[in-house]
């Protein structure tokens, strides 16, 4: 196991510097919650307490004011009217004390301050105020007023002092309560800066941490990876930090180690690549070589071959002619040999030529009409089919981009091949038909021969391959072989329809006209305008169009029968 997986990983540092910075600020914010409680008790006990202290002592000392005045008015008086305010002053005296005591229940000094005014009031009223009131009641003003003293004014001003006292008391409290609102803001303030400082150098520790143990090690995983995006394939990338860190160094050197492989496989796969292409180039140049050969090999044969061939075939029918009869019977057969193996060994050159001819002499694309083509594939073909009794018939022939005399020789071929096997006990018949097909003309040439089995389908279309002795058909067997380079040669594929029910039929492709192709696309669709709803045919749908025996459709003549001439017609007998 690696190191760096028993080392603290990133989010655990993270975790753990966190947690202690929660830590800490809860704590600071626990400690500022009861500071802040301890402070808006003191503040409550300034406003709500000490403040109205203070005020009902001075209303206190003005209560017992009006009573002290109350009596003398009456004693000097006698005026029952004197004494309310007196009376009003007891009563009020009694709700400040009560008040007062409720505030004071957390100041003892003050409630025993209050005590004593209490006891000295009380002891005023029993030995001054109720004798004056008593006596002027009984003897008149001289009587209560002969009561009123020094000494009773002494006692009154007692009180005074008592009260003046609790005031200094209540006053004295109060400071000390405001002391202590400003202790504890004072601590509030201290908490929060120090709350703050936390927060300022746990910042700076975070900054400090994250760039130590993330951003410098990236950036210098970072580099790595340029470098070896740069070219440096074989740059051990190492990385540093936390174990993440490492553990993804290590994921991205294995990566470049697979990609330095997979680079020098492409590399070696490339070399091979080029040696090959080296390779194809030479071969190339050899098949360019041997084009040039074959090339001179055709002039030769063309020009140079033609010659003696034609002399030795020349000479060897002037020697049948001449001697035969005057021989005995063998000389005569060894001529006759002479004679055949000239003659086939010409037409060999001649098939040979036209093959190799094939795509090298170019006369260039035009646009071919096949009907036209037809009349003189029904022309060259007469010979042999008047010789077989053979009929020739095709459908109406489509317009085609080729070469006019490479598209002759191409149903030529199809034709005499169809009209030499034929089966002896019947009549032979050729039908050439046309359809469009996926953007293609298929044209198919059709026979009722002796046909041809489905193994042999594809074996037919090789130069030279014959399925028939020379004796029975003869022929070079190179036909076939033209008829599929020139459909190559025009874009087109060839094949033999195995699904026919008699003799043969070859099937091959050229690529339609676009014009050709659009009026197909129109013709499709106005008929399927033309069926009405419930699946029949309009009554205004062409009622003219015949089906042709390939599945193709044609428009008959206006006489309903086929024209019977060659001259862009559609039926060509001979018999």
């Amino acid at each position: 196991m690696k190191s760096y997986q028993q080392g603290w990983t990133l989010r655990r540092r993270v975790a753990a510097l966190l947690g202690v910075v929660l830590a800490l600020l809860l704590g600071l914010a626990a400690a500022e919650a009861a500071v802040a409680a301890k402070n808006r008790q003191n503040i409550d006990a300034v406003l709500l307490k000490t403040g109205p202290l203070r005020v009902q002592a001075q209303e206190l000392m003005s209560v017992l004011l009006d009573q002290e005045t109350a009596v003398r008015g009456y004693a000097v008086n006698g005026d029952r009217n004197d004494l309310v305010p007196y009376q009003e002053g007891v009563r009020r005296e009694q709700a400040l004390i009560g008040s007062i005591r409720g505030l004071s229940a957390d100041y003892p000094d003050v409630r025993r301050e209050l005590d004593a005014v209490e006891r000295q009031t009380t002891q005023w009223r029993a030995q001054v105020a109720e004798p004056v009131v008593a006596a002027t009641d009984r003897g008149g003003p001289t009587a209560g007023q002969a009561l009123i003293t020094d000494q009773t004014r002494q006692q009154f001003d007692g009180i005074r002092a008592s009260i003046t006292t609790l005031q200094d008391e209540i006053l004295t409290v109060r400071q000390q309560t405001a002391e202590r609102v400003n202790s504890t803001s004072n601590a509030l303030v201290v908490l929060l800066i120090v709350a703050a400082l936390v927060v300022a150098v746990a910042g700076a520790v975070m900054l400090l941490s994250l760039d130590r143990i993330l951003i410098r090690p990236l950036a210098g995983l970072v580099g790595q990876v340029r470098e070896v995006a740069a070219g440096d394939y074989q740059h051990h990338i190492e990385g540093s930090g936390p174990p993440e860190f490492r553990r993804l160094a290590d994921d991205i050197d294995l990566m470049r180690q697979k990609i330095a492989q997979e680079l020098d496989e492409v590399r070696q796969a490339r070399e091979r690549i080029e040696w090959v292409n080296d390779q194809l180039q030479k071969q190339a140049e050899e098949l360019t070589r041997s084009n040039r050969d074959l090339e001179q090999f055709a002039y030769v044969a063309s020009h140079d071959l033609q010659e003696p061939l034609r002399k030795v075939a020349s000479f060897c029918q002037l020697l049948q002619r001449r001697y035969a009869g005057q021989l005995d019977e063998r000389a005569d057969q060894y001529i006759a040999f002479a004679v055949d193996g000239a003659q086939r060994m010409q037409r060999l050159i001649n098939d040979l030529l036209a093959f190799s001819r094939i795509g090298r002499l170019t006369t260039g694309f035009t646009e071919v009409d096949l009907n036209r083509v037809m009349g003189d594939v029904a022309g060259q073909t007469e010979a042999a089919r008047q010789y077989a009794d053979a009929e020739l018939t095709w459908d109406e022939m489509p317009t085609i981009r080729g070469e006019e005399p490479l598209l002759t020789n191409l149903l030529v071929n199809l034709v005499s091949n169809s009209v030499k096997f034929r089966r002896p006990d019947v009549p032979s018949k050729v039908h050439v038909s046309a359809r469009l097909v996926d953007g293609e003309w298929e044209i198919g040439c059709r026979d009722n021969g002796i046909g041809i089995e489905p193994e042999f389908a594809d074996k037919i279309f090789v130069i030279f391959q014959r399925l028939h002795s020379k004796d029975a058909y003869p022929g070079t067997g190179i036909g076939l072989a033209i008829v599929k380079k020139i459909v190559e040669y025009h874009g087109g594929r060839v094949w033999v329809d195995t699904e026919a029910d008699e003799g043969t039929t070859i099937r091959f492709t050229l690529p339609a006209l676009e014009a050709d192709v659009e009026a197909a696309r129109a013709a499709g669709q106005a008929d399927a305008e033309a069926v009405e709803p419930d699946g029949t045919p309009a009554e205004d749908a062409p009622a003219d169009v015949a089906e042709q025996p390939d599945g193709a459709t044609r428009e008959e003549s206006p006489t309903g029968t086929d024209r019977q001439d060659t001259n862009g017609g559609m039926k060509e007998t001979v018999g």
